[in-house]
C-alpha cells in the first residue's frame, strides 16, 4: 500500500475501540472511529472512507440499518461494509450480509487474523 487506508469503524464499546485501534495502529492503516451510526453518517458527508467496519448491536440505528441506508447512496457503492459482531448465529450472519454487508468479522476478534482479514476487503 502506497498511502494509508482509511478505515472508518463504528463502535459504540470502548474496549473494542481500543483493541481494534491497537492492532490497526499502524502507518498503513487511518483509523477513524465514531460510537454510532448517526456520527457516521455525518463522517461520510465529509470523506469517503475505503473501508467502513460496524458493528452491529449499536445504540439507535443498528449497523444493518445503517449499512442499508448507505447502500442507498451511490456514491459509497464501492465502499466495502464489513460487520464486526458477535451476533454469530448463522440466521444472524444471513441476515447482515442481506443488508448490504461485504462480509463478517466474529467477535470476539482473533488478534492474530485480524489485519489480514481486513485486508481481504481493502481496494
Amino acid at each position: 500500500m502506497d498511502q494509508s487506508t482509511h478505515i472508518l469503524y463504528i463502535e459504540d464499546n470502548p474496549d473494542s475501540q481500543r483493541l481494534v485501534t491497537r492492532i490497526l495502529t499502524q502507518p498503513q492503516y487511518l483509523l477513524e472511529i465514531v460510537p454510532d451510526g448517526e456520527e457516521a453518517l455525518k463522517r461520510l458527508e465529509i470523506s469517503t472512507p475505503d473501508l467502513i467496519l460496524v458493528d452491529i448491536g449499536l445504540p439507535e440505528m443498528d449497523g444493518k440499518s445503517f449499512t442499508k441506508l448507505v447502500r442507498t447512496k451511490d456514491q459509497f457503492d464501492e465502499v466495502p461494509v464489513v460487520a464486526l459482531t458477535a451476533h454469530v448465529l448463522r440466521k444472524d450472519k444471513e441476515s447482515i450480509l442481506a443488508s448490504g454487508c461485504n462480509g463478517y468479522i466474529p467477535k470476539p476478534i482473533n488478534v492474530d487474523k485480524f489485519q489480514e482479514e481486513i485486508n481481504r476487503f481493502i481496494r
